[in-house]
Formats: C-alpha cells, structure tokens, sequence
C-alpha cells in the first residue's frame, strides 16, 4: 500500500456541524484525500476567553457525525495534552504516531492568511501541507500574498461557502431557535438530550 494521503481539520467542534462536514469532504475529494482526521481542541490558546463544552460531549457529537464515512476518522492527540494546544504540536506528534503518511492541514483563506500570527508557522508547513479553501481565485491569491513565504506548501481547493458558525448554533439553541438541518440529526438529537447550550 502506498503512502496514505492524511487532511487535518482542527477545531473545537462546539457542535460540529455542516458546513465542518462539507469541507472536509470536499478536501478529501479535489485533493484525493485517502482520509480526514477530525482533531478537536483540547484548551485552544485563541479561545482561552470563553468556556468550552466538556471534551467528551464534543468527542461524541463528532463520532455521531461521521459514523457514515469511512473516510473520516477521529484524533484525541489534543485532548490527551494538558494546557494549551498548538498546531504546529499536533502536526508534529501525528507525524511521529504516523510515519508513513502525508498530511494537508486544511483551512480558510482567512486563516491561511492570518497564519504569520500563529505559533511555530515553519514547523506547521514542515510536517504538512497547506490545504485552503477560498471564495475564488482573487480571494486565493489574496491570502498566498500573505505568506509567500510558504507558497509552494500550499494546495488550493474549492467548497461552499456556507455561513454556518458554531457560535451561531449555539446562540440558536439558547434562544429556542431551530437548528435542524445545520448539524447532523444524531448530533442535534445529542444535545436535545444532554441539554447542551440552552443555558
């Protein structure tokens, strides 16, 4: 078997919804992606303002999500760490737990762009490549523009923009607002029953 083509998708998954799933997805389609790992944070340092859903909720509404299919897995590499997580530690651990693999670290334009202001960037790009989303071809090369530095790590590929938030559900369903069809029915049927987010 030849090496295995690896994205990873980071977040607080606090729910994972949609539009989570329908990047991963098509990551995995236009980079011929043998596998999306799903890595939820564990105490991400840019979220240290607000309290985050207890790791084994997030944990379960994201193997309820993905449960049909089988191209993407799930990585507690985060939640084992203790304080703080970075990126460029989870690229560098999962390279060393999966020393045949290559990686795409899968974001936005906007992130991609913003990526001189995160930790450790040349250690990111070491161990993985650049997988970015963009809204079209000037929003791309607007953000290249920014760390033309790591230009050729970078891979390009297209996915709904869909405005879908995590903060907006959550937002929702403390208002008594629907959410269905924004998250997947397992996981809405999830919190109805542990009651998340309604404080």
């Amino acid at each position: 078997m030849g090496r295995v083509r690896v994205g990873v998708l980071g977040g607080t998954f606090d729910p994972v919804h949609v539009a989570h799933l329908v990047l991963a997805d098509c990551a995995r389609e236009e980079l011929s992606l043998d596998l999306v790992l799903f890595i939820p944070a564990g105490e991400p340092w840019r979220k240290s303002h607000r309290a985050i859903t207890p790791a084994e909720h997030r944990l379960e509404m994201l193997r309820l999500a993905i449960e049909d299919n089988d191209a993407f897995g799930i990585s507690d590499i985060e939640l084992r760490r203790e304080g703080p997580t970075y990126t460029a530690d989870t690229l560098e651990a999962l390279a060393g737990e999966r020393l045949d693999d290559a990686f795409w670290f899968i974001v936005g334009a906007d992130a991609l762009a913003d990526l001189p202001n995160w930790r450790d960037p040349e250690r990111i790009v070491r161990h993985a490549r650049l997988a970015a989303t963009h809204r079209d071809v000037q929003d791309a090369q607007a953000a290249a523009r920014q760390v033309p530095q790591f230009a050729d790590r970078i891979d390009f590929f297209e996915a709904p923009r869909l405005q879908i938030s995590s903060t907006d559900i959550r937002d929702r369903i403390a208002a008594n607002r629907t959410v269905r069809y924004l998250v997947p029915a397992p996981v809405l049927t999830y919190i109805n029953t542990h009651d998340l987010y309604r404080s």
